[in-house]
């Protein structure tokens, strides 16, 4: 188990000095820097970091350290949990800002800057991840530092069914973010959580389930396998189709693009009453006319009745 010990002190770290950079950075920087770019890159680092030493337990660990399923999905669990209750609000994908920018609810120039943060973040992971490996303190990062150079592709499906698997992944996800996005934390967190246990656990024979383009291009677009337009196509096409059918299913339009709801018909909330017709000139009878017209043996308007005389 001392390979479990040893990543389980590197999420620790992880989590400590990323904890530790947000306060910094918020201490130090406006407002809109932090919120835009350095937010985003330290949860970009922390969640990079943490997916990467939870990958190489995933792929060697129940043949080199007899790690079961049941540890490898609650490990999963407690490291989404915790990654949601400490990231401060930060995306860590660039789906999700797309999503927000596609919600109108951040500017281009902005959402440009996170996916740069993003790219910067999961950059800088991989480097101190990789760095980690080499110190080699177990027998699980001496391997993976034997076969990290000679990573093959974590794609083990045809391109079309692995850009499938993810776009279906993300799409799932997204659709549980916008429907929770005004819940509390207490309640947003958990589920999320759960759910992204469940799709990774699902998809990760297919495709390693990322879910996250900036993730998956350090990651594995340096793995001989497949070409680079093919991991583009799983890896970005993929989750963007994905995100784009969850907003456009939630909201039946793409804000951002179309004011007018494509999906689904509006109807009007108030319904107005049906009233009687108002009376026209011809209807406007005076006392006297109403009472000779209701006189026996007389017909409407006062004229007589046929066979009365």
């Amino acid at each position: 188990m001392a390979g479990l010990n040893v990543s389980l002190s590197f999420f620790f770290a992880t989590f400590v000095l990323c904890q530790a950079a947000r306060r910094a950075c918020k201490a130090l920087l406006p407002a809109g820097a932090y919120a835009s770019f350095a937010r985003e890159a330290v949860g970009a680092a922390q969640l990079g970091a943490c997916c990467l030493e939870m990958r190489m337990l995933a792929e060697l660990g129940p043949w080199a350290g007899g790690f079961g399923p049941d540890l490898l999905l609650t490990l999963l669990t407690l490291l989404f949990l915790v990654h949601g209750a400490t990231c401060d609000g930060a995306a860590a994908n660039p789906t999700v800002s797309l999503q927000d920018f596609l919600l109108a609810e951040a500017s281009g120039p902005r959402t440009l800057l996170k996916l740069a943060a993003q790219g910067l973040g999961v950059r800088a992971a991989c480097a101190l991840t990789r760095l980690y490996w080499a110190w080699e303190l177990c027998d699980l990062h001496v391997l993976q530092n034997l076969l990290d150079p000679h990573c093959s592709s974590p794609l083990r499906t045809p391109v079309s069914h692995g850009a499938l698997v993810e776009g279906a992944g993300a799409f799932f996800l997204h659709l549980t973010l916008l429907r929770l996005r005004n819940s509390l934390p207490a309640y947003r967190v958990p589920a999320v959580a759960l759910l992204a246990t469940v799709t990774t656990h699902t998809a990760g024979p297919f495709t390693s389930a990322f879910f996250n383009p900036a993730l998956a291009t350090w990651a594995t677009f340096h793995c001989s396998g497949h070409t680079l337009l093919e991991y583009m196509q799983v890896y970005w096409l993929g989750p963007l189709t994905g995100m784009v059918l969850a907003v456009l299913l939630y909201h039946g339009r793409l804000p951002r693009l179309f004011q007018r709801n494509l999906l689904y018909s509006q109807k009007n909330k108030y319904r107005t009453p049906r009233g009687k017709p108002a009376p026209g000139p011809r209807d406007t009878q005076t006392p006297a006319e109403g009472c000779r017209s209701r006189e026996p043996g007389r017909g409407g308007a006062g004229q007589p009745l046929p066979g009365s005389r």
